[in-house]
C-alpha cells in the first residue's frame, strides 16, 4: 500500500498502480458478482465492473422501471438478469444495493442463499451497523465488506466514463475465507475507484450519515435557500440572486478546489474576495460548529437511522417524497436554476444527457 501524508497524518491507501485491473480480475476470476437492485448505486457499478471485464449478473424485481432500465442497459433476461432470488442463488458475491429500506425488507429473501464462503458486498455500512434496528445479521461462514465510492450512482458511471475514477473507502466486517481484504479492495478497482482508503463499517456509516446531512447535501442546500432569500429580499434579481448562490459556486469556484485546493481557488480570486472569504470563514465555522456536533451525536446514538428506518418503511413514504421534492423543485430558487442551466452552451447538454 502507498503512505500517504494527510496533513501531518500518515495515511495507507490502495492505488491503480499497486493493484492494478489485471490484479483485480485475477483475483475475482472464478467469481459470479450478482448486483442485487438497479436503483442508485447498482447501475454504475454493475455497467462499470461489466465493461471491465468481471462476470455480472444483476437482480431485480420484474416488471418495474427500473427492471426496464436494466434491459435497456443491455442486461439480458435469463442470462445477465434475473429475479432477486435467482440472482443471490447464482452469485458468489453478493452485491447488495438496494437502499438501506429496501436492504431491510429484502434480507429475509437474501440471506437464505447466503451459503458458506459466498461473500456479501455493501457500499454502505447502515444495515450491517444498525443490525438491531435492521436485523441485517449476517451468516458466520460468509464475507462481509465494503467498498463505497464517494459520490452517487450517476458520479461513480461519469467519471468512468471520462477515464478518471472516483475514490471509495473499503473495509471488512467480516473474514471467514481469509481473502475479503483482496476481494474488496478487487471489487473497488473493479467499479471504478481513483483509490482506496480503508475504514470500518461503522466509521463510514456515521461519515456518510453526518456528510449527507451536513456539507454535501442537507447544509449546502439550507446555506443556498438563506443566501439566496437575503439577495431577493433586498432586490436582487432571480438570475442575479441564483447565479451569485449556486452557479458561480458549482461552475466555476469548485472545480478550482478540486484541482487545487481551496487556498488555490482563494489565490485564483480577488484580493477582496479573498479577504472577505478568510474574514467570514470564521464566524461561519463558529455558527456551524455546535450544529455539526448535534449532527454527528445523532448520528452515533442511531437516531437518525431510526427516522430513516421508520419514515422510509412507510407505505405512503414515495409518495411523501415527490411532494416534498415537488416543493424544492417548484422553489423560485430552483426554478431560476433550471431557466440558467437551459442557457449553458448545448455541449454540456448534449454530456450530461449521456450520463443518464
Amino acid at each position: 500500500m502507498a503512505k500517504i501524508n494527510f496533513g501531518g497524518t500518515v495515511e495507507e491507501v490502495v492505488t491503480r498502480e499497486e493493484f492494478p485491473m489485471e490484479k483485480a480480475l485475477d483475483v475475482l476470476k472464478n467469481e459470479t458478482i450478482a448486483i442485487i437492485g438497479y436503483g442508485v448505486q447498482g447501475p454504475a457499478q454493475a455497467l462499470n465492473l461489466r465493461d471491465n471485464g468481471f462476470n455480472v449478473i444483476v437482480g431485480q424485481r420484474k416488471g418495474g422501471k427500473t427492471w426496464d432500465k436494466a434491459i435497456q442497459h443491455g442486461w439480458v433476461v435469463g442470462e445477465t438478469l434475473f429475479d432477486i432470488e435467482e440472482a443471490a442463488q447464482r452469485g458468489t458475491i453478493i452485491q447488495y444495493l438496494l437502499s438501506d429500506a429496501g436492504q431491510i425488507a429484502t434480507w429475509p429473501t437474501i440471506k437464505p442463499h447466503l451459503t458458506k464462503g459466498k461473500a456479501l458486498y455493501f457500499s454502505h455500512g447502515f444495515g450491517v451497523t444498525f443490525k438491531e434496528q435492521t436485523g441485517i445479521v449476517p451468516p458466520k461462514d460468509v464475507d462481509v465488506i465494503l467498498a463505497a465510492p464517494k459520490g452517487s450512482g450517476t458520479s461513480v458511471r461519469r467519471l468512468f466514463l471520462q477515464g478518471k475514477g472516483i475514490n471509495s473507502s473499503y473495509a471488512v466486517f467480516q473474514d471467514a475465507t481469509g481473502h475479503a481484504k483482496t476481494k474488496a479492495i478487487a471489487l473497488g478497482i473493479g467499479v471504478g475507484s481513483g483509490y482506496l482508503f480503508e475504514t470500518d463499517f461503522k466509521k463510514e456509516v456515521y461519515s456518510d450519515l453526518t456528510g449527507e446531512r451536513g456539507t454535501l447535501m442537507g447544509a449546502i442546500a439550507g446555506i443556498f435557500e438563506a443566501q439566496y432569500e437575503v439577495l431577493r429580499s433586498k432586490g436582487h434579481s432571480p438570475s442575479e440572486a441564483f447565479n451569485e448562490t449556486v452557479e458561480e459556486l458549482t461552475q466555476s469556484l469548485m472545480p478550482l478546489v478540486a484541482e487545487n485546493g481551496m487556498d488555490w481557488m482563494y489565490a485564483n480570486c480577488s484580493t477582496t474576495a479573498q479577504r472577505g472569504a478568510l474574514d467570514w470563514k470564521k464566524k461561519f465555522k463558529a455558527a456551524t460548529l455546535p450544529v455539526f456536533k448535534e449532527l454527528y451525536e445523532s448520528v452515533a446514538s442511531g437516531a437518525e437511522a431510526k427516522r430513516t428506518i421508520d419514515t422510509c418503511s412507510k407505505p405512503d413514504y414515495r409518495e411523501k417524497l415527490a411532494e416534498e421534492l415537488k416543493e424544492v423543485r417548484e422553489s423560485e430558487l430552483w426554478q431560476a436554476g433550471a431557466a440558467v442551466r437551459a442557457l449553458r452552451p448545448e455541449k454540456e447538454k448534449v454530456e450530461a444527457s449521456m450520463i443518464n
